[in-house]
C-alpha cells in the first residue's frame, strides 16, 4: 500500500495540484508524534475494531489465534496501529526515490513503446528498489522499537498468549512503564537484559537492511 500510495503521488496518475499536496499530507502524517497517535488508537481504533474482534472470537474461537475474548486493548490492535505507522513512512521514503529517477528513463521507455505500466514494473521499480527497500527496513526497524502507541494499546499484561486478542506487551513497552519504578538490583538487571535484546534486534534489522539495499543495487546494476 506504502508503495502504491507513493507510484499514485510521484507519477502522472493525478493532476499536479492534487499530486503535490497529497505528497506534503503524506510526509506530516508520518511526522506525528506516536504519542498522538496512541490517542487516536485509544478513543477511535479500539471502539472501531472492538466488534470485529468480538467477531472474530465467536467465529473462530477454534483457532489459537482468536482463542480468547477482547475488552478492547490487544496485541491485534497495536499490529494495526503500527502498520497504520509505518505506512506514511514507506510511502514518503519511496515517493522520494521515485522522483530522484532521471526523467529520461520514462521518456526512453515510452519511446520504445512501452506502456505506462509496463515503464512502472520494468524501469522505475527495478530501478528504485535498493531505496524502496531501504524505506521497508527502516519502517520496520521504527515499528520494533515503538514504544508510547504501543504501550497505550496492547494493554500491557506480562502474560504469553497465542491469541491476537488478548492483551500483551513489548519489550519497549516493558522498559517505558516498569524501569522509573525499578529499585531492585535484579529487576533492573533484567531490564538492562531486555534492553540488550532490544538493541540486538535492531541491529540485525539494520545489518539485513545494508545487505538487502547493496544486494538490490548491485542486482540493477
Amino acid at each position: 500500500m506504502g508503495i502504491a500510495v507513493a507510484l499514485i503521488t510521484s507519477e502522472n496518475f493525478l493532476p499536479p495540484w492534487v499530486r503535490s499536496p497529497l505528497g506534503f499530507l503524506i510526509e506530516l502524517i508520518a511526522s506525528i508524534p506516536s504519542v498522538i497517535v496512541g490517542f487516536w488508537g485509544i478513543f477511535v481504533l479500539i471502539p472501531f475494531l472492538k466488534p470485529f474482534q468480538l467477531w472474530l472470537y465467536q467465529q473462530f474461537s477454534w483457532i489459537p489465534l482468536f482463542s480468547t475474548e477482547t475488552f478492547g486493548p490487544s496485541i491485534l490492535v497495536a499490529g494495526v496501529i503500527l502498520s497504520v505507522m509505518i505506512l506514511p513512512t514507506i510511502a514518503a521514503i519511496s515517493r522520494e526515490v521515485l522522483l530522484s529517477i532521471p526523467r529520461e528513463l520514462r521518456t526512453a521507455s515510452m519511446s520504445l513503446g512501452a506502456t505506462r505500466w509496463e515503464t512502472i514494473f520494468a524501469v522505475l521499480l527495478p530501478a528504485s528498489a535498493s531505496g524502496i527497500i531501504g524505506a521497508i527496513m527502516l519502517a520496520l526497524g521504527r515499528a520494533l522499537g515503538e514504544t508510547m502507541a504501543v504501550t497505550m494499546v496492547i494493554g500491557n499484561s506480562d502474560q504469553l498468549s497465542f491469541s491476537l486478542l488478548d492483551s500483551g506487551n513489548t519489550i519497549p513497552a516493558v522498559l517505558a512503564n516498569q524501569f522509573p519504578e525499578a529499585l531492585d538490583p535484579i529487576h533492573i538487571g533484567a531490564l538492562m537484559y531486555l534492553s540488550l535484546i532490544l538493541f540486538a534486534l535492531t541491529l540485525v534489522v539494520n545489518v539485513a537492511a545494508v545487505f538487502l539495499v547493496k544486494a538490490f543495487g548491485f542486482k540493477n546494476n
